[in-house]
């Protein structure tokens, strides 16, 4: 699919969630946009329309779908590779332009809550829609193409040293792969749990040159 293709159909996917007054096509637009700078390598138009898919493929698990589609329009709508500080610019985003399309102010501060989550990956015990949020947004660690997820991942941090940036990747691979579980909802860890660990288990192996098949194992 190419852009103007991802644009439509992400459109028509907005207008269907926060309506088609021309505010909100334009707030569409911007985060449209957004997703699509030209320095991003992997938080692109296809991981948000990624996102989006397994939201739709999780949500019967959500207590709040909407506010869990709205956060994934905004969860990385803005990215310059700053962890912790781009989740909450993210947010204030969020609570910025969705008064704009009529969202109500409870279900606004939900989306806002959702999209900071997004930094951890670590929705609390009976946390519904964060963790709808979160499996969706990791969903694409046991996706097949996960070799091609991870050259994207280095291309946005193109600008950071490989020593810095392996160091770093390996500590964040060894938190994942030590996780009680990846995926917090049902379907989540039937779908995903043992493909995504067999997938970073084999990146950690790249990393260190060392064996972490046992970190791999189903939880």
């Amino acid at each position: 699919m190419d852009e103007s293709d991802e644009r439509a159909e992400l459109t028509t996917g907005w207008k269907a969630l926060a309506g088609d007054s021309p505010t909100s096509l334009a707030v569409a637009a911007e985060l449209v946009a957004r997703w699509a700078e030209p320095h991003r390598r992997y938080h692109t138009l296809g991981h948000l329309r990624a996102v989006l898919a397994a939201t739709g493929r999780l949500e019967r698990h959500a207590a709040d779908p909407v506010a869990v589609r709205l956060a994934a329009w905004f969860h990385d709508a803005v990215h310059e590779g700053l962890a912790g500080r781009d989740e909450e610019r993210s947010a204030q985003l969020a609570l910025r332009l969705l008064p704009r399309c009529g969202v109500p102010a409870a279900r606004i501060a939900r989306t806002a809550r959702l999209v900071r989550l997004t930094a951890t990956h670590d929705p609390a015990d009976g946390d519904a829609d964060g963790a709808v949020l979160s499996d969706a947004d990791l969903a694409v660690l046991a996706g097949p193409g996960y070799d091609a997820y991870a050259r994207a991942v280095r291309e946005e941090y193109r600008h950071v040293p490989d020593p810095a940036f392996r160091a770093g990747r390996v500590e964040i691979l060894r938190r994942l792969l030590a996780a009680p579980r990846l995926y917090r909802t049902p379907l989540g860890h039937d779908l995903w749990e043992a493909a995504a660990r067999a997938n970073l288990a084999a990146e950690l192996d790249r990393l260190t040159g060392g064996p972490a098949a046992g970190a791999a194992r189903r939880r």
